[in-house]
């Protein structure tokens, strides 16, 4: 069934303990930009090769107790807000939450983080999700015609020299 609240005179107003989440909530929000800025600096600076580790998120996983999966994800969201400055002072400010970044920070760029902020301040880290799987099918679809588009055409000229002309996608480029 439904479940009562309990209210007695001796309690925590419930209004007051949901202040008090919403407040802590945003002091954790802050605190993991913080630690995101300590952690690109730290992969910036390769402070994970004195330990002769592959990588960042290698002594992220094995220093902080956290799994690889989870410590690559830090890395690379820590990585690209680098060059997401509105989305950085949202996330330092404490005003969105690291899920709604982590998804944020697969398909922002300095041109569609406006846009990517008003959706992660007027909706849910499952909106935000939604709308990225949307935005990553139809990017997606582009790189798959720009795969079937590569070209590779190599000869050798009348001096032995090879002449070689490529039409790649950007990343491969």
């Amino acid at each position: 069934g439904v479940m009562k609240p309990v209210t007695a005179p001796d309690l925590t107003p419930v209004e007051d303990l949901e202040r008090a989440i919403l407040n802590l909530c945003i002091g954790i929000n802050a605190a993991t930009s913080e630690l995101l800025e300590l952690i690109r600096e730290f992969d910036e600076r390769v402070g994970w090769l004195k330990w002769g580790l592959e990588n960042c998120a290698e002594w992220l996983a094995w220093r902080c107790d956290l799994s690889l999966a989870t410590a690559r994800e830090k890395v690379r969201v820590a990585n690209a807000l680098k060059d997401l400055p509105r989305i950085t002072g949202a996330f330092r400010e404490g005003r969105v939450s690291f899920s709604k970044v982590r998804a944020m920070t697969r398909v922002a760029t300095p041109e569609n983080e406006d846009y990517l902020l008003h959706i992660a301040r007027n909706g849910t880290a499952s909106h935000v999700e939604q709308m990225v799987r949307k935005d990553r099918k139809v990017c997606r679809v582009s790189d798959e015609a720009q795969e079937r588009d590569r070209e590779l055409t190599y000869y050798q000229d009348q001096d032995g020299m090879w002449i070689i002309k490529a039409r790649l996608p950007p990343e491969a480029g």
